[in-house]
């Protein structure tokens, strides 16, 4: 057993977490979480338990309210990577320090679906899905990939992961970022002022911003027009980064040529809303990227025990800022 596990058994954390999502495997969490530290008390926000034993919170979009009860609380940890459901919560204390996964199989996953979009239309796969359901034999010569250029907005540690894996694979890669960033083989773009330049230059692009004020509706109609026509959009951000009734109607005009979909202004999306029914549209549940709790749960462990004793936190957000 390592060392670093062993010492963790032996911690004996202050207070109690309370867990809360509607869609994690509590089990799955509470049992990754008690083999890194045994001590931990982990409770389900369904259970009766007292709000003054609650010192730690590990949740998914909670409740408006959820915090107000919960007066000794030293640390929230946010199930995922995205942060805007808790941006100007009156319930959430200012002085509570909120932390965001990142686990390293969380990028991995996310890179994975964001080659996978990448490559599906890259290699025209929905043209040949159409001509399958046809009968039809309808040959398309491949393109070389570095002939395919492809924008990632949005360079932070998934997007940058997912830019590098695009780049591995060949394809010409530019990034967009609010910020400077620098990734070796990866054309960087910052500030609003270069945004029209890699949109006109962008066949395909890839949306993995982190929604701020700053960002919200980022890519309203006009910059979407940016894009060449016949362009394909993926988003695996924010659904609200987007103007949704400027996407669909480009989409079904022809401005762009298709959609890879995993996010949405409004989550599930409606059964009654136009990009159901797409054939130039991929709709999945918002599943690109999810915390995997066995990778996950020793940097949990590692924070919650820093929270007990004082220590410097990992992964810490600024929620002024969003991220």
């Amino acid at each position: 057993m390592p060392d670093s596990l062993l010492s963790k058994r032996a911690v004996v954390p202050s207070g109690a977490l309370v867990f809360y999502s509607d869609f994690d495997d509590f089990s799955a969490w509470k049992n990754a979480l008690q083999l890194h530290c045994p001590q931990l008390e982990v409770l389900h926000s369904s259970e009766a338990y007292d709000p003054a034993r609650i010192h730690y919170v590990m949740a998914w979009k909670p409740p408006e309210g959820f915090f107000a009860p919960l007066k000794n609380l030293r640390l929230f940890i946010n199930l995922g990577a995205g942060v805007d459901s808790l941006v100007g919560r009156e319930d959430l204390p200012p002085d509570v320090p909120v932390t965001r996964l990142s686990d390293p199989q969380m990028a991995r996953m996310m890179a994975g679906y964001v080659l996978f979009s990448v490559l599906r239309y890259a290699r025209d796969i929905p043209h040949f899905e159409q001509a399958q359901r046809r009968g039809q034999w309808s040959y398309k010569h491949p393109r070389s990939p570095e002939d395919v250029r492809v924008a990632v907005l949005g360079l932070g540690e998934l997007g940058g992961r997912a830019a590098q894996e695009l780049h591995r694979q060949g394809f010409t890669v530019s990034g967009w970022s609010r910020s400077q960033a620098n990734i070796e083989g990866i054309q960087c773009f910052a500030g609003l002022g270069t945004l029209d330049t890699v949109l006109g230059g962008a066949e395909i692009l890839v949306v993995m911003l982190p929604l701020t004020p700053a960002t919200r509706g980022l890519l309203t109609r006009e910059r979407l027009m940016r894009l060449p026509r016949g362009a394909f959009f993926i988003n695996v951000a924010r659904g609200t980064l987007v103007d949704q009734t400027a996407l669909t109607e480009l989409l079904q005009n022809g401005h762009l040529g298709g959609a890879t979909l995993d996010v949405f202004e409004r989550e599930p999306l409606p059964a009654d809303d136009p990009l159901w029914r797409m054939e130039n549209v991929l709709v999945t549940p918002h599943l690109a990227s999810v915390a995997i709790p066995t990778s996950a749960a020793e940097q949990v462990v590692e924070n919650i025990l820093a929270a007990s004793s004082g220590a410097a936190l990992k992964h810490v957000v600024d929620l002024s800022r969003g991220y």
